[in-house]
């Protein structure tokens, strides 16, 4: 049974983790990984963490939660409706040589991996507008001050402060002590995926993994997340790779907090996954990425029953050699999580009924057991 520990207040789980990650708690930990609801406490969780790191005027946390989006507001100049920005608060240490770090290179091809969108950074003012270049005809035009949609600003601030993560990773390992990021030990991620759909958080989940497992990265991972698709990612990328704790964050009141050590494989992970993939079945808008979580499922099946191959957990379907032929067709190549493609229908009726079959099968009790595992306290 996974071990479960008790805390009364925040500020106590806090340094749990830092226990973690600098050995007091046995072994050095490089990555913690935990799941809670919304209204658990999670942001005010990492302003906990980032609080211990302050002494004597120091400082060891970038971190990124609700607070660091506020550092981005618009102006959506409500006189004219045309020069629309948003502002940064140059007042932040967030933005510590911003202008001396070519930041729009750096963002930029970040950015651009998600969305068709231009940007222009003025770090006179600490301004940035949009833009985006379309095609009328046989010639291009750029429609500038464009509002982007929420999802898009959620991203543009993720790719701004993985920017800024990259920059610290670097000056942490250069002997240049002069860095305005060389001082980070740490960094904290609460929920980064807010307003963005499936496609966007598995990319989000995809690319923060790789950051982190950069063989030249010797600053310590705190991430926190309420979406069981994103943590289901990041667990399968990160938790067999590197040394790790991960947890499930529960909460009754102020006083009363419960940190449960998911162990090597959490269960709700799976149920959680299957429960993505029924839904999607259900809203019929399903892509070519599903395939991979699916495939995962029948892996981590074939692995509980002692199964050599995948192909054992279709045995006996209709039409499981097809079956077997479009899990392992679908499956393969980035494309899939980078350029999300949505089905035709004919494959979506194939995943639906793999998808089916294998639930006949194996007669996972999804409602109770996910409801139950995701009830908020």
């Amino acid at each position: 049974m996974n071990r479960i520990s008790n805390f009364t207040n925040l500020a106590e789980i806090a340094q749990h983790f830092r226990d973690d990650l600098t050995g007091n708690n046995r072994k050095v930990k490089e990555l913690i990984l935990f799941f809670a609801h919304n209204g658990t406490g999670k942001t005010r969780l990492s302003m906990a963490f980032k609080e211990l790191g302050k002494t004597d005027g120091n400082r060891d946390t970038l971190y990124f939660n609700a607070f660091t989006e506020d550092l981005f507001v618009w102006n959506n100049d409500l006189d004219n409706d045309t020069d629309r920005k948003i502002m940064l608060n140059k007042d932040s240490a967030f933005f510590n040589g911003l202008q001396d770090l070519e930041m729009e290179t750096r963002i930029g091809s970040l950015f651009q991996n998600y969305v068709d969108l231009n940007f222009f950074i003025d770090y006179d003012n600490y301004t940035v507008t949009f833009s985006r270049t379309i095609l009328i005809g046989d010639t291009t035009e750029t429609v500038e001050n464009i509002k982007i949609s929420r999802g898009e600003e959620n991203l543009f601030i993720w790719c701004f402060f993985i920017a800024i993560c990259e920059l610290a990773i670097d000056q942490v390992n250069s002997e240049d002590d002069t860095g305005a990021y060389n001082w980070v030990k740490y960094i904290y991620i609460d929920d980064p995926i807010s307003s963005l759909d499936e496609n966007n958080v598995i990319s989000v989940a995809s690319d923060l993994a790789h950051l982190i497992k950069r063989e030249d990265n010797k600053i310590k991972t705190i991430i926190s997340t309420h979406h069981s698709l994103f943590f289901n990612v990041m667990f399968n990328e990160l938790t067999r790779k590197i040394k790790n704790k991960c947890y499930f964050l529960h909460s009754k009141d102020a006083q009363n907090y419960a940190l449960q050590n998911t162990g090597d494989t959490p269960f709700f992970h799976h149920i959680a996954i299957i429960s993505e993939l029924k839904r999607v079945v259900d809203s019929g808008t399903i892509y070519t990425f599903h395939f991979n979580a699916m495939r995962s499922i029948l892996e981590k099946t074939a692995s509980f029953f002692g199964y050599d191959k995948i192909d054992k957990c279709i045995n006996g379907l209709e039409d499981e050699v097809l079956f077997e032929r479009a899990l392992n067709l679908f499956s393969h190549g980035k494309y899939s999580v980078f350029d999300p493609q949505e089905m035709g229908t004919d494959n979506k009726d194939l995943f639906k009924r793999i998808l089916e079959g294998f639930l006949e099968k194996y007669e996972f009790q999804l409602p109770e057991i996910f409801n139950e595992t995701t009830q908020t306290t």
